[in-house]
């Protein structure tokens, strides 16, 4: 393809009409980038824009920028031919961003662009003092813009802005003794992780806001209030002694939990772990074997689950589930759970109940009496116990569930299933343990059809999938997972990029 082609594309998308705008637009974008992969075209596109970039009109312009962007992005070299070409155009870039005011699509687009030349993060800070930014589009830009200071580096703590992490001191020496344990490979990969997905979080909202118009606020009520400060509830026999007939020991495989002062296995003679509330089925304990690290730092780890609800949930259904415009709401969450879980006899199991919000709508939904939570993460789980007391909480492993066969009333898997690393086997999981007639809830997400879109979804980086991003599905392949594990959908729908589907065991 050749200069003049390109040229071509971008005179059929600059003059194209409202209906044949998104697929010249995509056309033109496929010609010069390939999901974050250059074609030959790149650097002699670069120019083009960048030449052409004045005389095209705003509507236009931010969509350019934003291509401007994903090529930088994907250049391997820090000074390669393409970043050169884009770079070309920072003076024009800093002079746009003048002469508009924040808020706008071009504006957010230009933030992106622009966290690409940390070589010129002075000049581009200095330039944004006075455009009164809203604070987390410009901590997002400062972070990017940052080079790595190994003796003073903030990591895991930034996404989706910085300026959402409100930091106490006891957090910071906290994350300074673990960010020590680590050597300077492991820092500077999680840190250009970090840098990654913040320029991916900054891009999607850019990215919408040019097709949509500005950013909608999702405010939830019931995650508001540092309610994280409760100490975590004790062990409650009592709680779990109402779930043994479902509980299966993990070592033996079969044999009964009770609980006392303590919990073990009637069978084995395995003993478990109740520190701090939760019944850890992850491995049985010998004879003073239980620490309390789970709260050796109360006032970092505490705070966990209030960081997760407030921060990192609520960016993470914006960016996966491109709910920018706030299409799907707390309230929506909730009443669908309300409205589709309908439990046979049995205990209803969160199943990665994380901080415990969807816990305790199902409690109100079915009564706390009959639900479960279950996570992996010790944290999350004793940060749950102090809001849900009367809950028990398990902590095991999604892909070996500690329950026997058709033991439980119904299932609720709330933004993991992703996460998870063999979606398939939980699934069959659940529905082994699944009670004929139970239901299964889930919501997830599904692959953008937009590649940009797309592009911007697997810039996330979530524990366990460092290189290709989150792992998200398709409608179909969920479908075939629950037929293999014997449940029948009965509801399922797909706004923006979520999946909610209901399920019934056979």
């Amino acid at each position: 393809m050749s200069r003049s082609t390109f040229t071509g594309l971008l005179d059929s998308f600059t003059s194209s009409s409202p209906g044949q705008f998104y697929e010249n637009y995509q056309r033109m974008v496929e010609a010069v980038w390939r999901n974050g992969e250059l074609t030959e075209l790149a650097p002699e596109a670069a120019s083009v824009i960048v030449d052409r970039l004045e005389n095209v009109s705003d509507d236009r312009k931010g969509y350019l920028v934003l291509l401007l962007g994903l090529l930088a992005e994907a250049d391997p070299a820090s000074d390669g031919e393409v970043v050169r070409a884009v770079r070309n155009g920072l003076d024009q870039y800093l002079d746009l961003l003048k002469r508009h005011t924040r808020g706008q699509p071009l504006t957010l687009a230009l933030l992106y662009l622009l966290g690409h030349f940390p070589e010129a993060r002075e000049r581009i800070l200095e330039s944004v003092s006075d455009h009164c930014l809203d604070q987390d589009d410009l901590s997002r830009l400062d972070r990017v813009l940052r080079p790595l200071d190994v003796d003073d580096v903030v990591l895991g703590r930034v996404w989706p802005s910085p300026a959402e992490w409100t930091l106490s001191e006891a957090e910071r020496e906290h994350d300074r003794a673990w960010i020590a344990q680590l050597d300077s490979e492991q820092i500077a990969t999680t840190y250009a992780g970090d840098t990654l997905m913040l320029l991916g979080y900054s891009g999607a909202k850019a990215y919408w806001e040019l097709g949509n118009g500005e950013v909608g606020v999702v405010t939830d009520p019931d995650r508001t209030g540092d309610v994280a400060q409760e100490a975590p509830a004790s062990f409650d026999a009592a709680a779990l002694l109402r779930h043994v007939s479902a509980l299966r020991c993990p070592v033996c495989q079969f044999g009964t939990i009770v609980a006392d002062d303590g919990a073990g296995c009637a069978d084995c003679g395995s003993r478990f772990s109740t520190a701090h509330g939760v019944l850890d089925l992850t491995g049985a304990v010998t004879e003073g074997d239980e620490s309390d690290d789970v709260l050796q730092n109360a006032a970092v780890l505490r705070r966990i689950g209030l960081y997760y609800e407030t921060v990192l949930r609520p960016g993470f259904l914006r960016l996966m589930g491109c709910n920018w415009g706030g299409r799907v709401t707390p309230r929506d969450e909730d009443d669908y759970l309300v409205d589709r879980t309908r439990p046979v006899d049995g205990p209803v199991l969160d199943l990665a109940a994380g901080a415990g919000r969807w816990t305790t709508v199902l409690a109100g939904a079915v009564g706390a009496e009959r639900v479960i939570a279950l996570d992996l993460n010790k944290y999350m789980l004793t940060w749950l116990r102090g809001r849900l007391p009367e809950v028990p909480a398990v902590q095991a492993n999604a892909l070996d569930l500690p329950f026997g066969d058709d033991t439980l009333g119904a299932v609720n898997c709330w933004n993991t299933l992703q996460a998870l690393p063999d979606p398939a086997g939980a699934i069959a999981e659940i529905g082994r343990c699944l009670r004929p007639g139970g239901t299964f809830t889930l919501l997830t997400f599904r692959r953008s059809e937009d590649p940009i879109y797309r592009y911007f979804q697997n810039s996330f980086r979530g524990p366990g999938f460092p290189d290709g991003g989150m792992p998200l599905f398709r409608l179909e392949e969920i479908r075939n997972w629950l037929a293999q594990a014997g449940l029948t959908v009965s509801a399922e729908s797909t706004p923006g990029n979520f999946i909610f589907v209901t399920a019934v065991s056979s």
